[in-house]
C-alpha cells in the first residue's frame, strides 16, 4: 500500500445521499404545489421525468454544452413536459424551492461520518465536486459533513469540471502537493475515476451497486467501511 497524505472525496452519491435527499424533496414539492392539478397524474411520473431530464442536463453541463443558468432555467419546464404537465404553470419559485429544500436535507451514506472521523486523524481530507458553490456548501453544513474537510474545490470556482485533470491540478497546487501522495474517492467512473487517472492520481471507486465499468480503478469498494482496510 502506498503512503498517501491527501484524500479527495466526491460529495454527491459518495458521501451525501443524493438519491434519498432528492426523492424526499420531490415528494414534498409534488404535494405542496399540487402537481396533480397541473397535469402530472402521479408522483412516479414526476420522479421518473426528473431523473431522465436531470441526468441529461447534468451530462450536458459536465461536458460544457450548457451552463448553470441554462440548467436551472430549463430543468423543471422540461421535467413538467416530460411528465405530461403544463410547463407554463410552474410556479416562479419552484426551482429555488427545490434547490433550498434539497440542499437542506441531512442524509448521508452509511458510515460516512464514522469513516471521515477515522480518516481525519491520519490524513488531510478534501472535497472535489462538480456541484455549485452555494448548494454544495449548504449540503455539507446541513448534513454535518463540513467539519471534516480542509479544502472544498468546486467546478464553479475553478472553471474546470471533472474529468478535466485541471480541477485536480488546481487542488494540488492549492495544497502544494503532488499526485503520488493523493487519492481520489468517488462513485462516478467518468468524472471521479477517469478524471483522477488523467491527473495521475490513484483512485477508489465507490461502487455499492456493483456496476460493471470499463476502467480499472486502483481500488474498488462497495461500502465506505472498507476504506479502513485500505487506509
Amino acid at each position: 500500500m502506498k503512503t498517501y497524505q491527501h484524500l479527495f472525496f466526491d460529495l454527491d452519491h459518495t458521501l451525501w445521499d443524493y438519491d434519498r435527499n432528492v426523492t424526499e424533496s420531490l415528494s414534498e414539492l409534488y404535494q405542496i404545489y399540487g402537481l396533480q392539478d397541473l397535469g402530472i397524474p402521479t408522483f412516479e411520473k414526476f420522479f421518473d421525468a426528473f431523473h431522465h431530464i436531470n441526468f441529461q442536463l447534468w451530462g450536458w453541463y459536465n461536458i460544457g454544452k450548457i451552463d448553470k443558468q441554462f440548467l436551472r432555467k430549463e430543468r423543471f419546464p422540461r421535467i413538467f413536459t416530460q411528465a405530461g404537465g403544463n410547463a407554463s404553470a410552474i410556479p416562479e419559485e419552484f426551482e429555488e424551492d427545490f434547490m433550498v429544500r434539497t440542499s437542506s436535507k441531512p442524509h448521508v451514506f452509511p458510515y460516512s461520518k464514522e469513516i471521515l472521523t477515522y480518516l481525519k486523524e491520519k490524513y488531510r481530507i478534501h472535497v472535489i465536486t462538480n456541484g455549485f458553490n452555494e448548494s454544495q456548501a449548504k449540503k455539507m453544513a446541513s448534513s454535518g459533513l463540513d467539519v471534516f474537510f480542509e479544502l472544498v474545490v468546486t467546478s464553479e470556482t475553478t472553471g474546470y469540471k471533472k474529468p478535466d485533470p485541471r480541477i485536480f491540478h488546481f487542488t494540488m497546487d492549492q495544497l502544494k502537493t503532488n499526485p503520488e501522495v493523493c487519492l481520489m474517492i468517488g462513485d462516478n467512473p467518468s468524472s471521479d475515476i477517469l478524471g483522477a487517472q488523467r491527473a495521475q492520481i490513484d483512485q477508489v471507486f465507490f461502487n455499492p451497486e456493483g456496476k460493471k465499468i470499463e476502467l480499472e480503478p486502483t481500488y474498488t469498494i462497495s461500502h465506505l467501511r472498507e476504506l479502513e482496510d485500505l487506509l
